[in-house]
């Protein structure tokens, strides 16, 4: 076999390599927040994190600073793989047991909020990186006392929504029907993103208030011009899990292995790939020093 040829397969044989590599999935580049009804870290984003304008607001930037708010697309546990309650303590729920995010976790009751009404409710996630996995929005239960810290137990088990994510939106945006129940006053609308493709999951969780006028500010999303603003002083990377902490770590017992084998597999075809081509290029040494 010429050498050129040898050449030509060896570089191929590479490129093949290459191409198996990229098409395994990254790690993680999902990221977003609840518009509607609008969560905590939305609403006081939309307010600005250097002059916010109301208490809780206000607030949460004196104890924090306003880097959670220019991160408001991160409220996540990357390696989370389904075990929610296991990772986050009831009273961190919000926050999703990240001290970056404690504000988030305070039993106010003026938080701004969404006026809903019981029936059908046009949900709205602004997603700034869709991805595969499944959205499932809860709603405290009747008689939930907003002024104590949310529980697990607090949340009625019969989710108002449950949305099948892809990955793609439309004009960055997640939009899907849900159905709230009857309730009076102050709740929380509660969200677990989980992907299908990584263990990473995110959370929220959104104020609402159900029957007559609100008692406190009214929630705004932020715009896109707001969002495009803070753009650059975000920390969230969509190449990696974001954030500037580690998460917990599951323990051996509760870990679990990808139910998909694609991964493994394009990894193995890419290493065999590297190893033809290798085998290739080495064979062309041989028969030159044999020449």
């Amino acid at each position: 076999m010429p050498s050129y040829r040898r050449t030509a397969a060896g570089v191929a044989a590479l490129s093949a390599a290459a191409a198996l590599v990229g098409l395994a999935p990254a790690t993680a580049s999902a990221h977003g927040a609840v518009f509607n009804p609008v969560s905590r870290v939305a609403a006081c984003y939309a307010e600005g994190p250097e002059t916010p304008k109301s208490q809780v607001c206000k607030d949460l930037v004196a104890d924090s600073g306003t880097q959670p708010l220019y991160d408001w697309n991160e409220v996540n546990i990357a390696n989370a793989a389904g075990q929610h309650q296991a990772l986050i303590p009831d009273g961190k729920l919000c926050s999703a047991n990240r001290e970056k995010y404690r504000a988030l976790d305070w039993a106010r009751t003026d938080w701004p909020s969404t006026a809903v009404a019981a029936g059908p409710f046009g949900f709205k996630v602004r997603v700034t990186a869709p991805h595969s996995g499944t959205m499932t929005l809860y709603i405290t239960k009747a008689g939930f006392d907003p002024t104590r810290p949310l529980k697990w137990s607090d949340l009625d088990p019969t989710p108002v929504a449950v949305y099948e994510t892809t990955r793609t939106s439309t004009d960055g945006y997640y939009n899907f029907t849900g159905n709230l129940p009857a309730r009076t006053g102050r709740h929380i609308v509660y969200k677990v993103w989980q992907r299908s493709d990584s263990p990473e999951a995110f959370y929220s969780c959104s104020d609402v208030t159900f029957g007559g006028a609100a008692t406190t500010a009214k929630a705004q999303a932020p715009t896109e011009a707001k969002i495009a603003a803070g753009a650059s002083l975000s920390t969230v990377s969509h190449a990696g899990h974001g954030g500037d902490e580690q998460p917990p770590a599951l323990s051996a017992e509760t870990a679990e292995a990808s139910s998909s084998p694609l991964p493994a597999a394009l990894t193995g075809a890419g290493a065999l790939a590297v190893f033809a081509a290798g085998s290739l290029l080495l064979g062309r040494r041989r028969n030159s020093s044999a020449s």
